[in-house]
C-alpha cells in the first residue's frame, strides 16, 4: 500500500470533484443544469444502447455532462432511464458513475458481459447478481482500505435476491473476480477463484461497489456470464439481439425492486412516471 494511504486518506475529500468535472463540462458545452434520470446503466459492452438505436426506441441525451462518454435516454415501464455504453474497466466505470451521481442519478445498474468460472450453473448465456466481488484491480483502493472483497449493500441485496426468486429468469446469485487485466487471467489465477467459489470474472464490480460503499450510494452489478474465455471456438455467444432483451428485462426487474424500497409520496423517478418513488439524493460524505 502507498504509505499516505492511511485510515485518514480514505476519509478526506478528493481536492478534483466530480461536480466540479460537471460544472466546468456544461460550461465549456453550453449546457444547462437539467440533471440526468434517477436510474442509469453502465452497459460496457455496449450491446444494449445499440439494440435501443436500432430498435428507434432511444434518443441521445445531450444534457449529459462529460467529456468522454455519449449518454442516450429511454423509456421503460414509463420510467425515463440513461444509460452509458462501453465505459469498460474499473476505472473509467467508476469515473463515469461519480459523474452520473453527481449529475443527478439515484440508483446505477451495471450489466457487463463476463467469463464463466463455475460450471454448476449450467452453460452460458445467464446472469449472475454479483453479492461480492475480488479486488483484484487498482481502484477500490482509492475508495476502501485494502480487503480481499467487497460486497453489494445488504439492503439492495435482499431487495435484489427478492426480485430475481425466480429461477426461469436466469439470474442466479454469486461472487465474482474483478480483474485489470483480462489477457493475465492464467490457470493458476482461475484454479484459485474457482477453489473460493467464484462465479464468475468481470472488469468493473469490485470498484463499482467500493465506489458505492464509500460514497453511499446505490449502485447494483451484474455478470452477464457469455463466455468460456474463449478456450474453444463458439464463445461469446449471448443470444437474439446479443442478449439485449434479456438484459432489458432484468434492469426492469432491478428498477422495480429498488424503487419499492423507497416508497414515498414526496418523491419521484421523474415526472410522469408510473408511481414509482426513489429517495432524496444524498450529499458526498464530508470529513
Amino acid at each position: 500500500m502507498i504509505p499516505f494511504r492511511t485510515q485518514a486518506f480514505f476519509e478526506e475529500c478528493s481536492v478534483f470533484a466530480p461536480d466540479a468535472l460537471i460544472r466546468e463540462a456544461r460550461r465549456q458545452k453550453s449546457l444547462d443544469a437539467a440533471g440526468v434520470p434517477a436510474v442509469c446503466i453502465l452497459d460496457p459492452d455496449g450491446d444494449i444502447a445499440r439494440s435501443l438505436r436500432a430498435s428507434g426506441r432511444a434518443r441521445v441525451y445531450t444534457g449529459w455532462p462529460c467529456f468522454h462518454t455519449e449518454m442516450i435516454c429511454f423509456e421503460l415501464d414509463g420510467v425515463e432511464i440513461g444509460i452509458v455504453p462501453c465505459a469498460v474497466g474499473s476505472a473509467f466505470a467508476v469515473l463515469v458513475a461519480e459523474e452520473m451521481f453527481a449529475a443527478g442519478c439515484r440508483f446505477l445498474i451495471s450489466i457487463t458481459s463476463a467469463g464463466q468460472m463455475s460450471d454448476s450453473f449450467g452453460p452460458p448465456p445467464y446472469f449472475v447478481l454479483i453479492e461480492s466481488a475480488w479486488r483484484d484491480e487498482g481502484t477500490s483502493g482509492h475508495y476502501l482500505p485494502p480487503g480481499e472483497t467487497v460486497e453489494l449493500s445488504r439492503e439492495l441485496l435482499f431487495s435484489m435476491r427478492s426480485a430475481f426468486r425466480d429461477p426461469a429468469k436466469r439470474v442466479l446469485s454469486g461472487s465474482v473476480w474483478t480483474t485489470d487485466a483480462p489477457f493475465r487471467e492464467t490457470a493458476s489465477a482461475i484454479d484459485f477463484f474457482k477453489r473460493w467459489g467464484v462465479a464468475a470474472v468481470e472488469m468493473e464490480a469490485a470498484a463499482l461497489y467500493a465506489f458505492a460503499t464509500a460514497r453511499k450510494r446505490d449502485v447494483v452489478c451484474f455478470a452477464h456470464v457469455t463466455n468460456q474465455m474463449a478456450v474453444n471456438s463458439g464463445d461469446f455467444e449471448k443470444g437474439h439481439d446479443n442478449g439485449a432483451r434479456e438484459a432489458l428485462d432484468v434492469i426492469h426487474a432491478a428498477v422495480r425492486a429498488w424503487a419499492a424500497m423507497h416508497t414515498s409520496p414526496e418523491t419521484s423517478l421523474s415526472a410522469g412516471t408510473t408511481g414509482q418513488t426513489v429517495p432524496p439524493v444524498e450529499p458526498d460524505r464530508k470529513t
